[in-house]
């Protein structure tokens, strides 16, 4: 080659690496899914968070057009498969975290270290789920309302208590987050889970627990348990006579358990945009919004910035109650 063509090729060289530089996101998203997809839940199977993925596994196979495996990772409480997702899987889209709102935003509080961090390592693709919680107490409690349940929590020599899945559970902070706005001491008793502490409350042991709803539906249904409010902002659909924490008197009270999908930090955008128009066309669909709805969540949907948005704030919202209650875990 003559030099002066050499040159030439040579100067072209950069413009034809930015061309090739500027087609790479519109192929990663033309080729995306090359191969199966994992999709990691950060907890034991027959959970809700297990659930849900499970729901979403068959539409995502038929519309992605790839294999979706459901692989649960569980252990401390969330951030095993929460961080394994954050830190060792490639960043190409081929691996879904069911992202909760444990792990992600009130974890980094909790703990007092942790090997990932929800806001840089992981990616928001959309919110899936709005999980009220339902203020309820054992029949022997001789309360009917939220404001009877206040008035008996500071009488005298008061001796109530509360039971919850856990330290930093949302059984947990919603009743830290409860005692704080209602100036009373409620006590925590923490359990191994949310089956044991139901149990104790429908037994009776336990006066009062804040619970997801879908657990505890069957028991208020056959009349084990009381409800005197749901924490989300607007009612129930399954407990539509029952009200909410605003209609109950305790204004600015709301609490809701949320879960999303989440993929590691550094995913192509184009590749977070496919997966969040295929989610936002799954909910679309009214079949599956119905049997979403019947698992106590509304279906909620939107952009990937949305759901970002929800992680900040809720980061240093539920933070700030895993302060004020002195919990930890390590």
């Amino acid at each position: 080659m003559q030099p002066s063509k050499m040159l030439k090729t040579a100067a072209l060289l950069p413009l034809l690496c930015a061309g090739l530089s500027a087609l790479s996101p519109a192929q990663a998203q033309d080729n995306y899914p090359s191969k199966t997809i994992r999709f990691v839940v950060p907890y034991p199977p027959g959970g809700p968070t297990d659930l849900m993925a499970r729901m979403l596994q068959a539409e995502l196979q038929t519309r992605l057009g790839q294999a979706v495996m459901i692989d649960n990772k569980a252990g401390a409480g969330g951030n095993l498969g929460s961080g394994e997702v954050a830190k060792q899987a490639p960043a190409d889209g081929h691996t879904l975290l069911l992202a909760a709102s444990g792990p992600m935003a009130v974890n980094p509080t909790l703990y007092r270290s942790m090997t990932f961090n929800p806001l840089t390592d992981l990616a928001p693709v959309m919110q899936i789920s709005s999980f009220p919680l339902v203020l309820e107490v054992h029949p022997s409690m001789g309360v009917k309302t939220v404001k009877e349940l206040i008035a008996k929590a500071k009488a005298p020599k008061a001796n109530t208590s509360f039971a919850s899945a856990g330290n930093g559970t949302p059984q947990h902070l919603a009743g830290e987050l409860f005692n704080t706005q209602m100036d009373v001491n409620i006590t925590h008793i923490p359990y191994k889970g949310a089956g044991p502490a139901l149990n104790d409350v429908i037994g009776g042991q336990v006066g009062v627990m804040f619970d997801i709803l879908g657990s505890s539906l069957p028991h208020i249904q056959s009349g084990k348990l009381m409800p005197l409010a749901v924490t989300s902002a607007k009612r129930s659909p399954q407990l539509p006579n029952v009200p909410t924490m605003a209609e109950a008197g305790v204004s600015g009270y709301e609490f809701t358990a949320w879960h999303g999908i989440a993929v590691r930090a550094g995913t192509p955008a184009p590749i977070i945009d496919k997966l969040n128009a295929t989610l936002n066309a799954i909910f679309k669909e009214p079949e599956f919004r119905k049997k979403w709805e019947a698992i106590g969540t509304p279906v909620v949907a939107g952009s990937a910035a949305q759901f970002g948005e929800l992680i900040r704030k809720d980061t240093v919202r539920l933070g700030k109650v895993v302060k004020d209650s002195g919990a930890t875990v390590d």
